[in-house]
């Protein structure tokens, strides 16, 4: 069985070095080493997403110590030195020798032995020094919070332009309070053997708790649940009888609010993976049907796969590119679910690696084509219909500026969606038709609108 920290300098040279995605590469890893134990398996993924969160923090304290730069370094000496040290910071239960030890030996194993004393020196100079460190003073609020936080100093900058110091402060620390493990959504009607909605919930800790896997209540809506202490997903009886579906728990208020009705036509455009098409037929009860489409037969096997698993019969799966109209669906479905492309800044605490990918001059090009794709699917809402348009992203103009545009260019008006809102999310902005949640206690940062079109 290969050496854990050897995987994780693996993962870490794909992700930072050459930019592949931090949760697929380490679930292709950890389905391809099904050797590892619970434990091994547990240590790695907090190794690897701890070191790829906190590589801004891990840079500044190694350039405290190191008369090379982090950036100057080779991309194998770069990354176990981000490893170790973030093992000496961030992971209690590794002592200080083992986790300096761990990294010569790695380096010498990758061809290196000339660098295992230079990478030796550092971390024994850490290893005195850490608490000795001086960090950027709050004064200098940008250097400040980007050490602090790990996060690049644009996407402060960026919330400074709508959010006070103190408010910033407060997102970026809703970063960092992304809990362990995973919320689901419970299906209520879907691949329910007893046929009553109030028993679904009850059966599924049942089963989850018979697996031993810790079980908490969701904060807002009575069929989400926060689960941990689990190896794999895929291993729970619930998941594979398509009894739950990954879900965080601000995306399920897409389904929330929708207002959909048995009997209905739904169509989600932008579907992949499938938990906004799956929480609309869970709402639909086995009537109606879904149309849910994406761009690549990547992604439509994905949200097939999830359909199948959840026995969901009444749905149509397309490969369709957003864009381009198609005029056979013009008028045609009653609630239209649009949760499209967007910057990913609400999620940044649940994809540790979405910081690095996403730049400034994204968000303005992000916003044009959602713009260009409701300019098209807006047409398939018949009249009197609903348009939910929602997306993972604390950015003004993808949301809330997207919101004006819609009302002022298409022929939809808001819709409120206060009654349908947790009473925790109520008196905001819901009466108005939308709602931006910030990333914080637990959940990601998420923007939802509800409209319906003119001409009943």
């Amino acid at each position: 069985m290969r050496n854990v920290r050897a995987i994780a300098l693996d993962i870490l040279l794909q992700v930072m070095e050459e930019g592949k995605y931090c949760d697929r590469t380490l679930h292709r890893t950890l389905n391809r080493e099904d050797t590892l134990s619970k434990q091994q398996r547990a240590f790695l993924t907090r190794l690897v997403e701890g070191t790829v969160e906190q590589a801004i923090r891990l840079d500044y304290i190694i350039d405290c110590f190191s008369k090379t730069k982090v950036v100057k370094m080779k991309p194998v000496i770069r990354e176990t030195l981000r490893m170790a040290v973030y093992q000496l910071f961030y992971m209690d239960q590794v002592p200080d020798s083992a986790a300096c030890n761990e990294a010569v030996k790695l380096v010498r194993k990758r061809g290196l032995k000339g660098l295992s004393g230079f990478v030796n020196g550092v971390l024994r100079s850490v290893i005195r020094g850490k608490d000795q460190i001086k960090y950027p003073d709050a004064k200098d609020f940008i250097s400040y919070a980007s050490i602090k936080y790990s996060m690049p100093g644009w996407i402060i900058e960026y919330f400074l332009e709508e959010y006070s110091e103190a408010e910033t402060e407060q997102i970026l620390q809703g970063f960092m309070q992304k809990e362990s493990g995973v919320t689901v959504r419970c299906n209520l009607n879907l691949q329910n053997p007893s046929g009553n909605p109030d028993l679904a919930v009850p059966e599924i800790i049942e089963s989850l708790e018979r697996q031993q896997v810790t079980v908490q209540p969701g904060k807002w809506f009575p069929y989400a649940l926060h689960l941990s202490g689990f190896e794999r997903v895929d291993s729970m009886e619930a998941f594979v009888r398509g009894r739950l579906q990954v879900q965080d728990e601000s995306s399920m208020l897409v389904g929330a609010v929708s207002g959909i009705k048995p009997g209905q036509e739904v169509l989600d455009v932008c579907a992949a993976p499938g938990g906004k098409s799956l929480h609309a037929a869970d709402l639909l009860a086995g009537t109606g049907v879904i149309f849910s489409c994406d761009l690549s037969e990547t992604k439509v096997h994905l949200i097939q796969e999830n359909m199948e698993r959840a026995g969901v019969d009444h749905c149509e799966l397309y490969r369709q590119n957003a864009r381009i109209l198609r005029k056979d669906w013009i008028d045609s479905v009653d609630v239209l679910i649009a949760d499209l492309p967007c910057s990913g800044l609400g999620v940044i605490g649940g994809k540790c690696d979405i910081k690095y990918h996403t730049h400034r001059e994204d968000i303005d090009e992000l916003a044009s084509l959602q713009r260009e794709i409701l300019r098209v699917v807006s047409q398939y809402v018949r009249p009197g219909g609903i348009l939910l348009y929602s997306t993972c992203t604390v950015a003004r103009e993808e949301n809330n500026d997207n919101v004006s545009w819609i009302k002022e260019t298409l022929p939809f008006v808001p819709v409120s969606i206060e009654e349908d809102l947790p009473e925790s999310l109520r008196g905001k902005t819901g009466k108005e038709g939308y709602l931006q949640v910030l990333p914080g206690n637990g959940s990601d940062g998420f923007f939802v609108a509800k409209f319906q079109r003119k001409g009943i």
